[in-house]
């Protein structure tokens, strides 16, 4: 009785079935996520609109991210006696990533990601720092600060996600510093 090794065709079959069952996956836990948020909608607690649809965007950030290739590792990650709060953090390819996710109900003038102030990155950034200093090891990881911006439209198909990877750094502007993309001329532009 002679045992033969399986042939190449075989582990290729096996292969395209295991990425269809994690696609299938990936599919099954989307469907149930926005059936209990709708589910929760209805038949819940109501909270305030604003916060159904910042919610609604951070899971729809989520799923992005996931199938992106990023490893999500913590949400809503906070930090005590800090006003911060940092939506995703996750991996992606070797760099620690803080993901800001901003989202609108319908599409604006302004876009989502402009919202993204001084003031909010230097509350990431504090906790992120915290969050660094948590990690084990010597030497702190690559870390990245993206944004995620989301328009929800009035239902899935209009759904517009951008990601912004790299959106801002550890050196961002502080207090009393020139932010290069505000004027911050007092005088007006009809007096120079």
């Amino acid at each position: 009785m002679a045992v033969t090794a399986p042939t190449p065709k075989a582990n290729y079959i096996s292969v395209q079935i295991s990425v269809n069952r994690r696609d299938v996956m990936l599919w099954l836990i989307r469907l149930v996520a926005r059936s209990l948020e709708t589910a929760s909608r209805h038949f819940g607690k109501r909270e305030p609109e604003h916060l159904e649809t910042a919610r609604r965007g951070e899971m729809e950030a989520y799923f992005h991210l996931r199938d992106l290739g990023y490893r999500i590792v913590a949400k809503n990650f906070r930090t005590p006696h800090n006003r911060g709060e940092i939506d995703l953090i996750g991996w992606d390819h070797g760099v620690l990533c803080f993901v800001e996710v901003k989202t609108q109900a319908q599409p604006g003038l302004v876009p989502p990601e402009m919202a993204v102030d001084t003031a909010k990155k230097l509350h990431i950034l504090s906790v992120a720092k915290r969050y660094v200093r948590r990690l084990r090891g010597d030497r702190p990881p690559a870390c990245r600060f993206d944004i995620v911006s989301v328009v929800l439209g009035d239902d899935d198909r209009k759904l517009i996600i951008r990601l912004y990877k790299g959106a801002f750094s550890w050196r961002t502007s502080r207090h009393g510093e020139r932010d290069p993309y505000v004027s911050h001329d007092r005088k007006r532009w009809w007096r120079r």
